[in-house]
């Protein structure tokens, strides 16, 4: 199962996802960059697709001929990730209560 990167709505893995579909949950546009197995915000671009065109809104509905649904399905994708990496900073360089004795 995928989710939708925005309300993190189930969504069904096999879901035939055309221009203009949109989220069962919250209604947001499906064939977005934020929705698609492609997109890292880190990436040249924001895509992993080398010959992607830029796309201006990545969480607007686009042309993109090298879209494919997310089949990890990352809930809230670009926030979660980022508030994940920041968590496992933190819990790095915590520092340990010394034992009392």
């Amino acid at each position: 199962m995928s989710a939708c990167a925005f309300c993190g709505g189930a969504l069904e893995a096999g879901m035939r996802i055309v221009r203009d579909s949109e989220c069962p949950s919250c209604h947001r546009d499906l064939h977005a960059c934020v929705q698609c197995r492609h997109y890292d915000p880190h990436a040249h671009n924001k895509c992993r697709e080398p010959q992607a065109e830029w796309v201006t809104d990545r969480e607007r509905r686009n042309f993109c001929d090298y879209f494919k649904l997310d089949p990890v399905g990352r809930p809230g994708s670009a926030k979660g990730r980022a508030d994940s990496a920041r968590q496992k900073l933190n819990d790095l360089f915590k520092t340990k209560e010394p034992d009392p004795e």
